[in-house]
């Protein structure tokens, strides 16, 4: 049967993919709080519709830093694709140009920005991480320039990894067969291996990523690329006004889906400060818990221009390689248009805070166990 549901592909996926691959994708940091709320917090908004608009068939066309796309679902930059499937990004890239979608590449992508960007034929952004060897970093950016992608996604919320006991548990290292496609092997040893009780990727991390990132370094950056610069993981308004300020491009709220601070709050609690904050300065993106149109809505109501797709784009990667990312995306853009349709809302424009439900006051304390103060 065709999966009707993200969920779906989630329940095939864990049939299909090995316990230590599976709990790599689907788990977070710590008590994995954060990881739980992101969804929770999206399930327990409450929509009000409009009634009588004369909506018709919705438009779920945006622009996103000047590209028109034909859905605000987008792929979010997810390490090591061909973990789910062999093809990988190659895959999932040509999905999302199918789709209309935009995909944002992983620094850590099975396959190589250039192989990627050669198969995809839709918009790319690379996803960056800040090296202790800026010369790592410099000639990742001068190849996704030379490859046409049109965007760098700098992710500022990584000076440590989160503490992923699953990963530890599994002495999680990298599978026969997966390396890291956009370096050589002599670059980046050490993945294929953990020791018992840890990560092969947290002690990668450890060694190769700047520990101390700052503001200076986004000047670094900017000194050495004419492409767009987005950063991703603002959580904080200050942060966003300073991106702003900074002349940076766009914002990604994101806590890194549950993956870094544990107990950090919800991404959909705290976009609507990011976006007042970031306003017309800067455009603002957001990550964490979308798992199907209704939630996209409600993100977009609050101020993001696109929502992005992480865990999900996985597992129907491993359901059905390129046709499974396909039809979630579409699946996803397609929930987003009858979310539209039946709030009244005929275009990405018309979303705003007012679609959504005040939140309801805090249950009165019935007398009988109501306590006085001494």
């Amino acid at each position: 049967m065709q999966p009707l549901r993200v969920q779906d592909y989630e329940s095939l996926a864990h049939t299909r993919l090995p316990r230590a691959v599976r709990d790599f994708i689907a788990g977070g940091s710590g008590d994995e709080i954060t990881l739980r709320e992101n969804t929770a917090a999206l399930k327990r908004l409450r929509l009000r519709p409009n009634v009588l608009t004369g909506t018709g068939t919705p438009d779920t066309t945006t622009t996103v830093l000047g590209t028109t796309l034909a859905t605000p679902i987008a792929v979010a930059p997810v390490a090591y694709h061909t973990l789910a499937h062999p093809e990988g990004e190659i895959a999932t890239a040509r999905a999302a140009a199918d789709a209309g979608a935009l995909t944002i590449l992983s620094t850590f992508s099975g396959h190589s920005l250039e192989a990627t960007a050669q198969a995809a034929g839709g918009p790319l952004w690379l996803q960056l991480y800040c090296f202790r060897d800026r010369h790592i970093t410099q000639t990742l950016v001068r190849r996704a320039q030379q490859a046409g992608y049109t965007a760098l996604v700098l992710t500022v919320d990584t000076p440590v990894l989160g503490r992923r006991y699953r990963d530890a548990r599994n002495a999680f290292a990298l599978p026969p067969g997966i390396r890291p496609g956009n370096f050589t092997p002599d670059t980046h040893t050490g993945l294929g291996h953990a020791s018992p009780g840890h990560s092969a990727i947290a002690q990668h991390t450890t060694d190769t990523l700047e520990p101390a990132l700052a503001w200076s370094d986004i000047a670094w950056l900017r000194r050495i690329t004419d492409l767009p610069i987005v950063l991703k993981g603002v959580l904080a308004p200050a942060d966003a006004a300073r991106a702003a300020t900074e002349g940076i491009d766009a914002v990604i709220v994101s806590n890194h889906g549950g993956r870094q601070l544990d107990t950090t709050a919800a991404t959909i609690d705290l976009l609507p400060d990011v976006a007042r904050a970031a306003g017309e300065r800067c455009e603002v993106l957001f990550d964490g818990g979308v798992r199907d149109g209704t939630d996209a809505l409600k993100a977009l109501a609050l101020g993001a221009r696109a929502v992005l797709i992480g865990r999900p784009v996985l597992w129907s990667l491993a359901v059905d390689g390129h046709q499974g990312v396909r039809h979630l995306l579409n699946l996803l853009t397609s929930e987003l248009a009858d979310a539209m349709a039946l709030c009244g809302r005929p275009t990405l424009a018309d979303l705003d805070p007012t679609l959504l439900a005040p939140h309801p006051p805090a249950a009165a304390i019935p007398a009988t166990t109501r306590q006085e103060a001494p």
